[in-house]
């Protein structure tokens, strides 16, 4: 199947699910990516440190609002990438028929779940930019072929 459609899912749509949504913008070409939040932030930007980190490595979160994950997202986007076991779990609950397509966004890294810096250090973000990118690049690679 060739994904054409990837939607990224965090808690409140404003640190993590953003990052992930532009640095697969930015590595995946050609892919339509999105993100949404579980419990998002609804209307509100991008975190002030996760805009300030993804600045610092050349990536924008400008324009960014925090969306409400729907069940209509689930089954239009092609390919779901979650930050954390019970996000999948939600999203399974939420559509039963998306839980194929639904997966960690940090599957091919050796940390596998990506967890949440809301209101934690500038480290604890630099570090989930890490993942994301790293993680990101890995999607990228097998989605580029």
């Amino acid at each position: 199947m060739i994904i054409k459609s990837i939607l990224v899912v965090c808690t409140g749509n404003i640190c993590r699910s953003p990052i992930g949504e532009r640095l697969l913008q930015h590595y995946a070409h050609g892919v339509k990516v999105e993100s949404a939040g579980i419990r998002a932030m609804a209307g509100y930007s991008a975190d002030p440190q996760s805009q300030a980190v993804s600045l610092r490595h050349g990536i924008s979160l400008e324009g960014h609002l925090g969306r409400q994950l729907t069940t209509s997202m689930l089954r239009q986007a092609d390919l779901i990438l979650a930050m954390e076991s019970h996000q999948l779990n939600h999203i399974s609950a939420m559509a039963a028929e998306v839980r194929g397509k639904s997966m960690l966004f940090g599957r091919w890294l050796s940390v596998k779940e990506i967890p949440d810096p809301y209101r934690k250090s500038e480290e604890a973000f630099e570090y989930v930019f890490g993942l994301l990118d790293g993680a990101s690049k890995e999607w990228a690679k097998r989605l580029n072929r």
